[in-house]
């Protein structure tokens, strides 16, 4: 029997991942939820039996990478029953998924790409956004992208083309406030213009992760392998004066430090959250 815990309007919580999982069973921290890829949950498995003995003591958020909504092929119907499967055992607090595509010719493809920001790209998407939540009978929260290019197709800003997919389809945004930073250094544009264009309305969770600096171009990658730079604190804090307090997530992927330093960073972005003002963000 899943055990009730109240679900503060601001949690933090923190990617849930396998070497992590025995010291959160055994040590149980404090943590508003544990969200993890729905993709690696899909099928019977041992890693699907322990989040689920989790789920007892955490809510769970599921954050899709495959379901490929802005492919220009149709979605994937055995995906998204699998999909739907997944959210009745768990009974999510959150559904995601990205402003992206990752599968053609039923190959899926080991990356989150992008299309030109355009009217027809508007419209397929909303359509598959709209189609997905159907299937699910779950409302999305869609993620901005990081990206590294640009199309010269493009005549809609990214903000906005979000903005109106909420509008047109009853999505909720998944505002990655790290990817905000890293596509506002790799372009140029103001981050705090980006935040300003978002319904604040529709944002139903926000992500922070870590980044690093290329080599050899003057580019920022989102990689998610280190700690919540500061500038990316201090968009946060912005972000929390735009939307209020919502659910955060402490992304972290690759080169996974101990739980010790997951649980630091959640502690630092809940302090945030419930400071009396969102300014301060050392």
């Amino acid at each position: 029997m899943t055990r009730s815990r109240p679900i503060p309007r601001c949690s933090v919580g923190i990617g849930l991942r396998s070497p992590h999982v025995s010291e959160i069973a055994a040590t149980q921290p404090e943590l508003g939820f544990l969200e993890v890829h729905a993709e690696n949950y899909m099928a019977e498995t041992p890693a699907l039996d322990r989040l689920l003995e989790l789920r007892r003591d955490y809510p769970v958020s599921l954050h899709g990478v495959a379901l490929s909504l802005w492919s220009a092929e149709e979605l994937d119907r055995s995906h998204l029953v699998r999909f739907k499967a997944l959210i009745e055992r768990t009974k999510p607090m959150l559904v995601s998924e990205h402003l992206a595509w990752s599968a053609i010719g039923g190959a899926y493809l080991n990356d989150l790409l992008p299309l030109p920001y355009t009217q027809a790209s508007l419209d397929l998407f909303c359509r598959h956004v709209e189609e997905a939540q159907e299937a699910l009978g779950r409302r999305l929260l869609i993620e901005n992208p990081s990206a590294y290019l640009r199309y010269r197709h493009s005549t809609i800003p990214e903000a906005e083309f979000i903005a109106a997919v909420a509008r047109r389809t009853g999505c909720g945004i998944l505002c990655d406030v790290n990817n905000i930073h890293v596509n506002a250094w790799n372009f140029g544009f103001d981050p705090i213009a980006y935040l300003d264009t978002l319904p604040a309305g529709a944002v139903g969770e926000i992500h922070l992760a870590g980044h690093h600096a290329a080599e050899d171009v003057d580019i920022l990658i989102d990689d998610h392998g280190s700690r919540v730079a500061q500038p990316v604190w201090e968009l946060y804090a912005a972000a929390l004066r735009r939307f209020g307090p919502v659910p955060t997530l402490i992304e972290w992927d690759t080169n996974l430090p101990a739980l010790e330093v997951l649980l630091d960073e959640a502690h630092h972005a809940e302090e945030l959250a419930h400071a009396d003002r969102y300014v301060d963000a050392a």
